[in-house]
């Protein structure tokens, strides 16, 4: 399957200055050509030393700041757009009742005229977890409670009355070989990673043999990774990637379009 390269931008809300301010960067990053624009399922800002082996290091102390939830927010987005894809990256199954998040994003995409990407993870952030009142748990009970929220979507996607405007993309966020990558070859549609490139070939040839293990195509699932810059965004298409994401995290000032603007040119070029 031959698929159009296209570019994302997730606009996280921990620390805006206020909630106008993060949507009228939904709508500027519509405005300047963006394909898709995520948000994020955290129910705090993230205090991340950076990313290690694609695993967050975080800092000891992790403050409350300004930050506002993912959901309601990509039902206004639904509106205030009318081109780019919407969704979350990625949404966080421990803390969100599966056949709910179902009719959720079923509603959202009318909303939006067909336009959601349903992300979704298994959830690693213990704050987001502890302070609202939900197990944490292990590694283990995380990802059983995320496979077996997979198939209640499933489920539930089948059974609603009227049914999403169209297939809602699924998009399954990591790379563990264990857990992470049989889910993606089950059932997602879009896979993003954030691998060094050889462990994404590496990786992305593993998903192609599950997917034919599971009776589908690997080529069916597209591949999606962090754009760091124009020539390594070359390598990685060359190995498979059509979505390259970038993070924007808001300053006093709002945020900085600057990256985005770049992808949208290597894009187009």
């Amino acid at each position: 399957m031959t698929r159009p390269t296209r570019v994302s931008v997730q606009l996280q809300p921990g620390g805006a200055p206020d909630y106008r301010t993060w949507r009228d960067a939904v709508r500027h990053a519509e405005d300047i050509g963006v394909d898709v624009v995520f948000g994020y399922d955290h129910f705090h800002k993230i205090a991340m030393k950076g990313i290690v082996d694609g695993k967050p290091v975080l800092f000891d102390q992790q403050p409350d700041e300004v930050n506002f939830e993912g959901w309601t927010a990509l039902a206004s987005w639904g509106e205030i757009t009318s081109r780019v894809e919407i969704g979350l990256l990625v949404t966080g199954i421990g803390y969100r009742n599966p056949d709910l998040l179902a009719d959720m994003a079923r509603t959202v995409d009318h909303i939006s005229g067909g336009r959601v990407i349903l992300g979704l993870g298994a959830g690693w952030y213990e704050k987001d977890y502890t302070t609202y009142g939900y197990e944490f748990g292990t590694f283990k009970t995380r990802f059983d409670l995320f496979d077996e929220g997979l198939l209640r979507i499933e489920n539930r996607m089948a059974q609603l009355n009227p049914p999403p405007v169209r297939d809602i993309p699924v998009l399954i966020g990591g790379s563990g070989a264990k857990r992470s990558l049989p889910a993606v070859a089950k059932h997602a549609d879009i896979w993003h990673a954030f691998l060094p490139l050889d462990k994404f070939v590496e990786a992305s040839r593993l998903v192609d043999e599950l997917a034919e293990a599971n009776g589908r195509r690997g080529s069916d699932i597209e591949r999606s990774s962090v754009w760091e810059s124009a020539a390594e965004a070359d390598a990685y298409r060359e190995a498979g990637v059509t979505l390259f994401t970038t993070e924007i995290a808001p300053d006093a000032d709002g945020y900085d379009f600057s990256t985005v603007e770049q992808m949208v040119k290597w894009r187009d070029a």
